[in-house]
């Protein structure tokens, strides 16, 4: 996909995982930028009632599109190993230091209560994480929204700015274009791609046959 991007061709990207589908809209962004021609993604959810059937059918494919929302990469594999309580992980820098910081992500697609939070709470200070993330395909109660709010704030001192140490989107919100609040000066969640430019002129068309490809 990437190099026929760069050759400026027409391309149909297919792949079985939104993982996959993830990383390789990453790349794309990366390697060019504002010159990245439009493109569609074609049998993701679109809306909460796709989401929500996407969960029933198979919630790890749900859990890895949900992390895609916030750019966020998986922390494991959740079919071999054990639940540690995060879902998704993201790192960001905001000073000079050369630290990393670290947002944890939990995906969740049923039922959802207070507990929950104090959870992502907990697993947050245990890891020094900077922000926690609970994304929800259910509307948060109450209790939830007030014991996130019981957080506080992380301070990124070098910028001037603050934000909700631990964040409740829904993923209506996500759709509808809402994002996880923090700093994304420098965002290093996945490798990045090396920045190419498209190619200026032609490139000969290519012959398929049966003895293989030649240049026609």
């Amino acid at each position: 996909i990437a190099v026929a991007e760069r050759l400026k061709r027409r391309w149909i990207g297919i792949d079985v995982t939104h993982i996959a589908i993830t990383l390789m809209r990453n790349r794309l962004r990366d390697t060019f930028g504002p010159d990245l021609s439009p493109y569609e993604v074609i049998g993701d959810p679109k809306d909460v009632p796709s989401a929500q059937a996407l969960a029933e059918h198979d919630r790890y494919q749900f859990e890895w599109w949900a992390l895609g929302l916030v750019e966020a990469r998986p922390a494991q594999d959740r079919k071999k190993g054990a639940d540690s309580g995060i879902d998704g992980l993201l790192y960001f820098f905001d000073d000079n230091t050369g630290q990393a910081r670290k947002i944890i992500v939990q995906v969740k697609s049923g039922k959802v209560s207070a507990p929950m939070i104090s959870e992502l709470g907990f697993v947050v200070e245990k890891e020094k994480a900077a922000i926690g993330a609970f994304l929800t395909l259910q509307e948060p109660t109450g209790p939830m929204v007030t014991q996130a709010a019981s957080a506080g704030f992380y301070e990124a001192e070098a910028i001037g700015k603050k934000y909700p140490k631990i964040q409740i989107l829904t993923i209506a919100e996500l759709l509808a274009g809402k994002e996880l609040q923090y700093p994304q000066q420098i965002v290093v969640t996945f490798k990045k791609a090396p920045r190419k430019a498209k190619r200026v002129h032609e490139e000969p068309e290519i012959e398929w046959g049966a003895e293989g490809v030649s240049d026609g």
